[in-house]
C-alpha cells in the first residue's frame, strides 16, 4: 500500500508544514556540512510504504532540499539509495 501524499491528506500536509517550519525551511542534510539550502521536501527516513506505523512520527521525518531528497532514493527501483539506507540505519525508532 502506498502512502497518501496528496493535498487531500490534511494530516500529512499539517505535519509536513510543521517539519519544514521547525527546520527553518532549511535542508537538514546540507546543514550537516555548514551549508544553507532551502528545504522543499520532507523525507520519511523509514519509508512510509514499508513502515506505515512510522509514517506520521515526527522522529521519522527530515526537511530536505530536492537535491538531497533525490540522493536518498534510487528513482528507478523506488527503494532507498545507499545514502538513504545509511540515514535509516542511524535513526533508531524510539522504544526499540
Amino acid at each position: 500500500m502506498s502512502f497518501d501524499y496528496s493535498r487531500k491528506n490534511r494530516r500529512w500536509r499539517r505535519l509536513r508544514e510543521r517539519v519544514l517550519r521547525e527546520a527553518g525551511f532549511r535542508c537538514q542534510w546540507a546543514k550537516r556540512y555548514g551549508k544553507r539550502v532551502e528545504a522543499t521536501h520532507v523525507h520519511h527516513i523509514w519509508p512510509a510504504e514499508d513502515y506505515p506505523e512510522y509514517a506520521y512520527e515526527r522522529w521519522n521525518l527530515i526537511a530536505l532540499s530536492l537535491e538531497a531528497h533525490d540522493a536518498m532514493h534510487d528513482r528507478i527501483s523506488g527503494k532507498l539509495s545507499p545514502t538513504g539506507e545509511a540515514l535509516r540505519r542511524r535513526t533508531i525508532p524510539p522504544g526499540v
